[in-house]
């Protein structure tokens, strides 16, 4: 199989670019619907369709019901055709931005842009989407041929987000490194249809040697609403160098383990990212790294507030018939933890699961 490298078209960020948001997308259409929730259009409604309508295009809204679901992708898809709209603009988190992408692939010709108000996951570059049930469960992935037209980041928005949000997105783009590598070690495909390229690879490495230097002063800024070189450091890692790491370099155990959490309704309330970083505990320690390796990686974890043990994202002394659930979805014949360099089952993610539990309270 070939090796396979794709990208979004263009990447914008920096402080205030919310504001040029018309500069960017003009060419990209004639009418544009904005989709987010109802909190995100109450921060950036009214200044991006300014800048889209200053730049010549008919701008309108319409509210994202929460839930990236088949039903929520049929509903906007129709107000999008009912309006005319060509620009499909997601702001907000990944579920928005997956559910923009998803309704951009219902329209005969247009386009798609991703505005992260959040810095809390690789979706925005992607050309998938994660979709779920309309109660919370991961169904699937939805694969597209085309990359947004446009990827813009205001690191101003991102840093008034909660910071919870932001370590989220920093555990995301943590795991990118650790499952690029598995594939690119198994020789295993990666997201967007190939084998991984050297690029690929070295991106996702750059993304955790990035978060590693830059996570903690910038959780710090995040915290006071701040935005420093560290945040502008570690928003590009969140969100460009994770998105393409990911989908050029592959994915492993972690986002299946993360996908057989969402099976679990006492796991609901943990973000993508804080369920993700229990997948690469579990990750490491499916491929026995040496205790020194993972009791580091689960003290940093601690440092900016990331979750370390099944109890942290709502699984309290879970039984084994919980754990059982988790492996066996983990373990799904179409799951990316087959891209490990070695057979996985679901006993063996079961037990890893009880022992990133103990590691977590002996490190604690």
């Amino acid at each position: 199989m070939s090796q396979v490298f794709k990208s979004p078209a263009a990447y914008v960020q920096g402080r205030g670019v919310a504001e040029e948001i018309g500069t960017h997308a003009a060419s990209l259409g004639e009418h544009a619907l904005l989709l987010a929730d109802e909190i995100v259009l109450g921060l950036i409604e009214d200044e991006v369709l300014d800048s889209l309508e200053d730049a010549g295009l008919e701008a309108s809204s319409v509210e994202f019901q929460g839930e990236a679901s088949e039903a929520e992708v049929d509903r906007i898809s129709e107000i999008v055709r009912d309006r005319g709209a060509d620009i499909v603009i997601g702001a907000g988190g990944g579920k928005a931005l997956d559910t923009a992408k998803a309704v951009r692939e219902n329209l005969e010709d247009g386009a798609m842009v991703s505005m992260p108000t959040v810095a809390s996951t690789d979706a925005p570059t992607s050309a998938l989407s994660v979709i779920y049930s309309e109660h919370g469960e991961f169904e699937e992935y939805w694969f597209y041929n085309e990359h947004p037209d446009l990827v813009l980041v205001d690191t101003d928005v991102v840093s008034d987000a909660p910071t919870r949000f932001f370590r989220s997105g920093i555990a995301d783009g943590l795991a990118t490194w650790f499952e690029a590598d598995a594939t690119y070690r198994s020789d295993g495909d990666n997201v967007v249809g190939g084998k991984p390229t050297r690029a690929g690879h070295r991106l996702a490495r750059l993304c955790y040697e990035t978060l590693r230097e830059h996570g903690r002063s910038a959780v710090d800024a995040v915290e006071r609403d701040a935005v420093t070189e560290s945040v502008e450091a570690v928003t590009e890692a969140n969100t460009l160098l994770s998105g393409l790491g990911f989908e050029s370099g592959g994915l492993a155990a972690a986002h299946s383990v993360h996908n057989g959490l969402t099976q679990l309704e006492a796991t609901h309330d943990a973000t993508h990212g804080e369920k993700v970083n229990i997948g690469t505990i579990t990750q490491l320690v499916l491929e026995g790294r040496d205790d020194e390796f993972i009791e580091d990686y689960v003290e940093f974890s601690r440092e900016i507030g990331l979750p370390t043990a099944l109890s942290d994202i709502g699984l309290d002394d879970p039984t084994d018939e919980q754990l059982d659930i988790v492996a066996e979805a983990a373990c799904d014949p179409e799951e990316t933890i087959h891209n490990q360099p070695f057979e996985v089952t679901p006993p063996m993610v079961r037990d890893a699961l009880k022992t990133v539990d103990e590691i977590a309270e002996r490190v604690r």
